[in-house]
């Protein structure tokens, strides 16, 4: 781990909004001043700013390399995940975090749970968590490295007797050649592998309850088939971004499984939805053409696949079974996703489009279309911008139609 000298942390919070490469060019080393490593923190803290911006605000943080920090979770995504373990079983006395990287879940669990246990397979990483996280109050956290050095999941694991409130678990998503992967049997570690009650790492018989961290890009109902265990699922986006699906696995899990929804939004308040794969598969619909007002999804409920339920939650028509716009004639202000006024609809023809386009701008998603928005824009000559949204979608008789709308008047809508 790279300690910074008093002058270094001046150097650091003096120079938070310069550019590290320029720095590098226009000054030298000096005796107690490394170019090099403060330009390394800054980038570090900069990649932070919004993301992480209780690390950011802390003077006293050393930093892990760049990459580090990208991979890591936001506060918000850590947070919402540290809420579950109180949703999901109450009070939590042992939290076992096994894929620890920078230690932001760690820190976010010590804030719910009576003791952390930080388990990271990188000595450089958990000596800076260990050096970091009780500078964040995270002084309820274990560091079993600082007494057998090289630990890592699996050898923890194995020699752990207890029986912890949770285990977590975000398995790495890259394959040997240093491609990304998907699927669980792809990661490190393989979740199926340690799954099995024979295999000594047993995390099922080390822990209550497991939650686990996948890709944004994972299967949802693959996942529910290979663990039977799963309990909840959790589909989390930030400002309308996928970033995580998480896995509550629990010793006795309901015979039905509950997927919760959520949308943290940096301007209004988080949207939220959760329902049941029963209530998906026996939601009723109804279809018609586009009303006054129209309403896209946002990322978390598309993933999760609440296609129907939403339409009969919410009294909305859909536009077609395949399409997953919806609409009303009446405003529905607290519908999880984007809203729009419906100002008309026409063919996918250059001449009828642009009689609603003076300017030829227009902002254009494809919903259930055969062309890519790229290639049905050139077609259409329009450009990107102005005030309009236009979605082109297919309908209830299979029309391919181009729908003219602009943002609703709501006031909360309009972020």
């Amino acid at each position: 781990m790279t300690d910074l000298t008093p002058n270094e942390q001046r150097f650091v919070q003096k120079n938070l909004n310069a550019d590290p490469h320029a720095l590098l060019l226009r000054q030298t080393d000096s005796d107690d001043v490394r170019l090099k490593v403060v330009a390394a923190q800054l980038v570090a803290r900069q990649k932070a700013r919004f993301k992480l911006p209780s690390w950011y605000a802390n003077p006293e943080l050393v930093f892990p390399p760049a990459l580090s920090v990208e991979q890591a979770s936001s506060e918000r995504t850590a947070a919402y995940k540290a809420s579950l373990l109180s949703q999901h079983g109450g009070k939590s006395a042992l939290v076992i975090d096994l894929t620890g990287g920078m230690g932001v879940d760690s820190w976010a669990f010590s804030q719910q749970a009576d003791r952390v246990i930080y388990v990271e397979q990188q000595p450089d990483l958990a000596d800076l968590a260990a050096f970091n996280l009780p500078k964040l109050g995270g002084t309820n956290i274990d560091f079993p490295h600082q007494l057998a050095p090289h630990t890592n999941a699996e050898s923890f694991l194995t020699h752990f007797t207890g029986l912890a409130d949770w285990l977590y678990l975000d398995p790495a998503r890259r394959d040997r050649q240093g491609g990304k992967v998907v699927r669980l049997e792809d990661c490190e570690p393989n979740v199926l592998d340690w799954y099995r009650p024979a295999h000594p790492a047993g995390l099922r018989q080390k822990a209550t309850s497991v939650l686990l961290k996948t890709s944004p890009l994972i299967d949802i109902e693959t996942v529910i088939r290979q663990l039977p265990d799963v309990a909840a699922v959790h589909v989390v986006s930030v400002d309308n971004e996928c970033k995580e699906v998480l896995f509550v696995l629990t010793a006795n899990p309901y015979p039905d499984v509950t997927i919760q929804t959520v949308n943290l939004r940096s301007t209004g308040s988080d949207e939220r939805f959760t329902f049941r794969r029963t209530e998906e598969r026996a939601a009723q619909v109804n279809f018609h053409d586009p009303m006054r007002y129209l309403y896209e999804p946002n990322t978390s409920l598309l993933k999760a696949g609440a296609f129907r339920i939403v339409a009969e939650r919410f009294g909305l028509f859909k536009l077609a079974p395949n399409s997953h716009l919806y609409t009303s004639d009446e405003l529905l202000p607290d519908f999880p996703g984007r809203s729009f006024e419906v100002i008309g609809n026409c063919k996918p023809d250059r001449k009828e489009v642009h009689s609603f386009l003076p300017d030829r701008k227009a902002n254009l998603s494809v919903r259930n279309f055969p062309e890519a928005t790229e290639t049905l824009r050139k077609k259409l000559g329009i450009a990107t911008g102005g005030d309009l949204y236009l979605f082109a979608t297919t309908l209830f008789d299979n029309k391919k139609r181009i729908i003219i709308t602009r943002k609703s008047f709501y006031p909360s809508l309009l972020s």
